[in-house]
């Protein structure tokens, strides 16, 4: 079989709003993904803080909204945002690497699919003009955001990434899947998180104009 041709990635001159309503009606995966598709993100032109995230699980296919499961608690307890704060579009951007549910893969979740990331991402992130934050989660985000990072070890990648003035903090991600990485690393929570912390209310604190974290 002759592999895919992709769409030319729109360009970034539409308003955000149209912009979202195109990603949300793609259907360039449709014939593989297992629930169909349903494009899940948010984003907000005066957002300061994007979370790169991996791709919808199950539960957020079904309900529509990020991190609407166990792992967007978990997240939003590691940042110390609450609700209102984190599903707030004009404050905080969610553009996962893969928008829809790309089903099942040996263990866990499958990866996101391929052709998502580079159909609308860049277009996306072009009109995010006031990220001064960017957390990546998980080792998809990661790679993409850190490309010097693939193939390091993951606490290597998080600890690096914590380094004062770095625009893009590696997390892993939230998922019970990685209760083991967790306890192998307490330092992740005891020792890291306060500060991650503290970055993501300054980057909140913050107007527009470009700041120094």
């Amino acid at each position: 079989m002759a592999p895919r041709t992709l769409p030319a990635a729109p360009q970034p001159l539409l308003p955000l709003g149209d912009l979202l309503q195109r990603v949300r009606q793609c259907t360039l995966c449709a014939p593989v993904l297992p629930l169909g598709p349903r494009p899940v993100l948010q984003a907000g032109t005066g957002a300061r803080i994007l979370i790169a995230s991996q791709a919808p699980g199950r539960k957020v296919h079904a309900s529509g909204v990020p991190f609407d499961d166990a792992s967007g608690e978990r997240l939003r307890d590691w940042l110390q945002l609450p609700r209102e704060v984190f599903y707030d579009p004009e404050r905080v951007a969610i553009v996962p690497m893969g928008f829809c549910y790309p089903g099942k893969g040996a263990s866990g979740d499958a990866p996101p699919r391929p052709e998502c990331a580079p159909t609308w991402r860049a277009p996306l992130l072009a009109l995010l003009p006031h990220i001064t934050l960017t957390v990546a989660v998980g080792q998809y985000a990661i790679g993409w955001h850190l490309p010097a990072s693939r193939g390091r070890p993951l606490a290597e990648t998080v600890r690096a990434s914590g380094a004062p003035g770095s625009p893009v903090i590696a997390l892993p991600h939230p998922s019970p899947r990685n209760n083991g990485w967790l306890k192998h690393n307490p330092w992740f929570e005891a020792e890291w998180l306060p500060g991650v912390r503290q970055r993501v209310a300054a980057a909140l604190a913050q107007d527009t104009s470009e700041i120094d974290l």
